[in-house]
């Protein structure tokens, strides 16, 4: 701008100097003629600067013209340039028209020609400084071009991978899960989807092991929500997660499959920045082992495809109030109530089963440990189990270390059952029968001295349990392979494991004996690669005997009165009554009877295979060889695919009995075997 400002200047000054000293009239011819000359040089001169300026215009404006086509962001720019050069093109034309009129007037144009040229110099070096200024233009607009498509190819990338959290009123909210179609194969069917029941396995004396079974599912398919948020020096937590792994009371196989879904974890944390973090809702339990510190979503979960996981594997997913100190990420303590269930063990217990005359059959027992649920309080009324009647929650303590080499634990456990006893439930007299016994029995209550059943002297029952267990989890070779082993030992706490051997068992007079448990697991997972793991899985799970001797049952039998009739007298009602005080029970009893455990018998009914003979087949040791690898064929933005294969050889051993046998005869102990293969096919959620 400022060279076209000094351009117009000089040839407005040269025009006017020119105008104002220029005679109206020449002084002579030959001045005329010079005057003519100069006239003519100063004209082609002009002529020559206008020509090339012409040239350079039309030169710009085709490059400008070029630019403005290819960059629509610089039209502004290159516009307001096009004016200019337009100006420009104006002053020259004006400049022309005033070489033109200095042809009157020679001697000026003679004494100005040398200026005029001057002047033909800077507009070439107006014009050799627009070149360059559409050159840098030029360079600036290539830049643009590179930077729009770098811009381009990333927005192109956001909107094919999307955000990997959604942002909500300043909380962070990551979907995630996977879609699952999997296979089971068990050479001795168990009438079970995916999931296995380890107690389930059936013995030798079952119709279901003599047939094989392969089902086939997408239930263990798997949706998951994190919410994080942060307010300070406080992070907040929620998360969820659910899969298919339920059965409604309309749920089949035979059309639609159709299984509800159900809740794994559902828990709240707040975790603040000096280490203390408070966590509820339903979670793995804190006997659970982690792969880190004591964090939520850092469990150590076997990499099965059995969603029951693995025998040894010490877990629960249940209602958890948890308080984490974190010292530095070198050692954490954890403290957690978890709510309490009972699992009933073993067989003989004192009992009272009553027929009436009409056939209806009556049973009572000298205990109750839980009760049914109630669909109302929105339990399951289904569960033959029942629901535990709280006395206290479990009560769990771990003390986790990552000293820089590997992760240990060592945690304890503190379980109170609570059952309710009634004295006088089993109790009576076979002195009524006819014909009447030389010397009757008589099952007197102990309270009230009399053979009367009835609740009188009933009284509650607690029990304290619990156990210790520890872990260790090391890397090796560069942190290819990771090895570890967890070992858990205790009273009433076999429902931590994954076989589930029961809790407590009953002694004859109705209190409660609890069953003592150890169970261990020990790991290997190979990753060669970080496309394919391999995992190899060893565990067991004991159960010890827990049995007794002086079990009472009272079988009585009510007989209707037959009326007299023409050939026969009428006879009266009676009562029969069956009593033993010598019952074997309790769990793994040395005299139990297991001689049916290997004999098929008929089925009960077309959809009900038969069961086995004679078989208390109490669990003395469950024990779970495993191998299997997963593949990840592709892990990236957009999700993940995998596949993966599993092989599983089981063996379930019970408790030897000598019951029904020859005395001196060695008691029989059933066992039953099973080999299992799954197979995976998942996409994971991005």
């Amino acid at each position: 701008m400022k060279k076209f400002a000094a351009l117009t200047l000089s040839i407005f000054l040269t025009c006017g100097t020119a105008l104002a000293d220029t005679p109206k009239e020449a002084d002579s011819p030959s001045a005329a003629g010079e005057a003519a000359k100069a006239s003519k040089a100063a004209k082609a001169a002009k002529a020559k600067a206008a020509k090339k300026a012409e040239k350079s215009d039309a030169a710009f404006a085709a490059e400008l013209e070029e630019l403005r086509q290819s960059l629509q962001a610089q039209q502004e720019q290159l516009q307001l340039l096009k004016e200019e050069l337009a100006k420009r093109d104006r002053q020259i034309d004006e400049a022309r028209d005033a070489a033109a009129a200095a042809n009157s007037r020679a001697i000026e144009a003679r004494s100005k020609a040398s200026e005029a040229v001057s002047t033909s110099a800077e507009v070439k070096s107006e014009a050799t400084s627009l070149n360059s200024t559409v050159s840098d233009l030029k360079v600036s607009n290539e830049s643009l071009r590179t930077t729009v498509a770098t811009a381009q190819a990333a927005a192109q990338k956001t909107e094919e991978t999307g955000p990997a959290a959604i942002r909500y009123k300043g909380i962070t909210i990551t979907p995630g899960g996977f879609i699952a179609a999997e296979t089971v194969t068990r050479t001795r069917a168990e009438s079970a989807d995916i999931n296995t029941g380890f107690t389930s396995i059936p013995f030798p004396g079952s119709s279901l092991s003599k047939v094989a079974e392969t089902n086939f599912s997408a239930r263990q398919s798997r949706a998951t929500a994190l919410f994080e948020g942060k307010i300070g020096g406080a992070k907040l937590t929620g998360y969820y997660e659910g899969d298919f792994l339920n059965a409604g009371v309309t749920s089949n196989n035979r059309q639609t499959n159709s299984y509800p879904f159900r809740q794994r974890q559902v828990w709240a944390q707040l975790a603040l920045d000096s280490g203390w973090s408070v966590t509820g809702g339903q979670q793995w339990t804190l006997a659970t082992e982690n792969r880190k510190g004591i964090n939520n979503r850092l469990e150590l979960l076997p990499q099965m495809i059995d969603p029951n996981y693995v025998v040894g594997f010490t877990w629960a997913r249940q209602y958890g109030f948890r308080v984490v100190r974190d010292f530095g990420g070198k050692v954490a303590v954890g403290l957690s109530v978890e709510g309490p269930q009972a699992t009933l063990g073993g067989r003989g217990f004192s009992t009272l089963t009553s027929t009436s005359a009409t056939g209806a059959v009556t049973t009572a027992t000298n205990f109750f440990i839980n009760a049914p649920g109630n669909a109302a309080g929105l339990f399951n009324s289904f569960d033959a189990t029942g629901y535990t009647v709280n006395k206290a929650p479990d009560v769990i303590v771990k003390v986790a270390a990552d000293p820089g080499y590997g992760h240990y634990e060592l945690f304890g456990i503190i379980s109170t059952f609570r059952n309710r006893v009634f004295p006088c439930a089993v109790a009576g007299t076979n002195a009524a029968n006819l014909p009447t016994p030389a010397t009757p029995i008589v099952v007197n209550c102990p309270v009230t001295g009399t053979p009367v059943r009835s609740a009188a002297g009933a009284f509650n029952d607690t029990k304290v349990g619990g156990g210790v267990g520890a872990s260790f989890l090391v890397p090796l070779f560069s942190k290819k392979l990771d090895f570890g082993i967890k070992a858990v030992a205790g009273d009433g706490i076999g429902r931590y494991g994954s076989a589930q051997i029961s809790d407590e068992t009953f002694r004859p007079d109705g209190t409660a004996a609890l069953i003592r448990t150890a169970h261990a697991l020990g790991r290997l997972e190979f990753h060669p690669n970080p496309k394919l793991d391999v995992y190899l899985y060893g565990g067991s799970e004991y159960g010890f005997r827990a049995a007794y001797t002086g079990y009472t049952t009272i079988a009585v039998t009510a007989t209707p009165a037959i009326p007299a009739t023409a050939t026969s007298p009428a006879i009266p009602a009676t009562t029969n009554t069956t009593i033993s005080l010598t019952g074997i029970g309790g769990y793994g009893s040395p005299f139990a009877n297991n001689s049916g455990c290997s004999t098929e018998v008929p089925p009960t009914g077309t959809f009900t295979p038969g069961t086995g003979g004679t078989c208390a087949g109490d669990i003395r040791v469950i024990t779970e060889g495993t191998v299997g690898f997963w593949h990840k064929f592709y892990n990236g933005p957009k999700g993940g695919m995998r596949w993966g294969l599993q092989y599983s050889y089981l063996t379930r051993n019970g408790w030897s009995g000598n019951g029904g046998l020859p005395a001196g005869t060695p008691g029989i102990a059933p066992k039953s075997v099973d080999n299992m293969i799954w197979t995976s096919f998942r996409y994971y959620i991005p």
